[in-house]
């Protein structure tokens, strides 16, 4: 089985009404080794669907992967194809969503319950596709939540072609929980993951869950090959600040949360020229100065006047010079 291209030593999770084209592009500017992916879209949506509203990105945001949501091995096929004609550096199938829609859908952690579907899908793709084509799953589901289960599904889906498995360290709990609580209750066990990587050596094993700190990263990364984060990255951004020094041993300047502003300004004018308004983009940058001087009033500047119809790139640069200006001169 040939070695992933991509490295995914740090990646950021795919996550529905966060990770849109605008939140990806802004955290670029924070990393450049980030691995990062889209919000998950089903199969049907890319086959019919406006393939350029829910496709298109800047290739600025490269790396990039695209998640994948459906069952059915010709149809997931067809949207990979899709997909790599759109540019994207891979594709991943969704295995890990518990919502109640999901699972109406027939995709999501459910299909954890049918390996042999999953690696039909795996080989449809990667037939269609010249791409890398990965699965995102949880530990186990309800009650088949054993270590052995776990195995059966990486093993029955590795045959088919999948080489990078990213897991969600926790169980599914299909049905009694919201997607919100299964992202909490349900309890991490990080050593079972630990211990597929150790059994399958040549497989490449991301792990999520849990995890909100680059100190973490750093220690789970001794057991396996890459770590993904979800909301601590969102929530918290300029943590990836030091993702390219910690973690790929870059040497390059670290940007100041002003700098990241800046760096946005020439992306807003143009996608405000196209008729994007300015809290589309804005709204994933609530969260630049988490946990320093005046967090409060960053937030509440921009989501009171984001949505104005004037509102523009300038509204950001305002927000910045009103912040303290030892925040202004932190790169650290």
């Amino acid at each position: 089985m040939p070695a992933p291209a991509l490295e995914r030593r740090f990646c950021v999770a795919p996550m529905m009404e966060y990770t849109d084209r605008h939140a990806r592009y802004f955290l670029r500017q924070i990393s450049r080794r980030a691995l990062l992916y889209t919000e998950m879209v089903t199969a049907e949506a890319v086959i019919h669907g406006d393939r350029g509203r829910l496709l298109g990105f800047s290739a600025a945001e490269h790396p990039v992967a695209l998640q994948l949501g459906g069952s059915e091995p010709d149809r997931m096929a067809m949207a990979a194809e899709i997909g790599q004609g759109f540019g994207y550096d891979e594709i991943n199938i969704n295995v890990g969503c518990p919502s109640d829609r999901v699972q109406s859908g027939r995709f999501g952690a459910c299909l954890m319950a049918e390996p042999d579907l999953v690696a039909a899908s795996v080989a449809a793709m990667g037939a269609a596709t010249d791409l890398p084509i990965t699965v995102k799953s949880r530990i186990g589901i309800d009650d088949p939540d054993s270590y052995d289960f776990l195995r059966y599904f990486v093993e029955t889906v590795a045959a088919a072609g999948c080489a990078t498995f990213i897991v969600h360290a926790r169980k599914a709990i299909l049905t009694g929980l919201s997607p919100k609580q299964n992202r909490e209750i349900p309890p991490l066990d990080y050593d079972r993951v630990y211990r597929l990587k150790a059994d399958y050596p040549k497989l490449e094993i991301i792990i999520n869950g849990g995890i909100d700190s680059l100190k973490q990263c750093q220690a789970y990364l001794k057991h396996v090959d890459g770590v993904m984060l979800g909301r601590a990255a969102y929530n918290s951004p300029y943590m990836m600040a030091l993702v390219d020094r910690e973690l790929f041993a870059e040497t390059a300047p670290l940007p100041s949360r002003a700098d990241l502003v800046a760096a946005m300004l020439p992306y807003i004018a143009e996608q405000m020229a196209q008729g994007v308004r300015l809290h589309a983009i804005a709204r994933h940058m609530l969260g630049l100065y988490h946990g320093q001087p005046g967090a409060k009033a960053w937030r509440r500047y921009i989501s009171e006047r984001s949505y104005q119809a004037e509102a523009d790139g300038g509204l950001l640069e305002a927000a910045v010079a009103q912040m303290p200006s030892t925040v202004l001169a932190d790169a650290s």
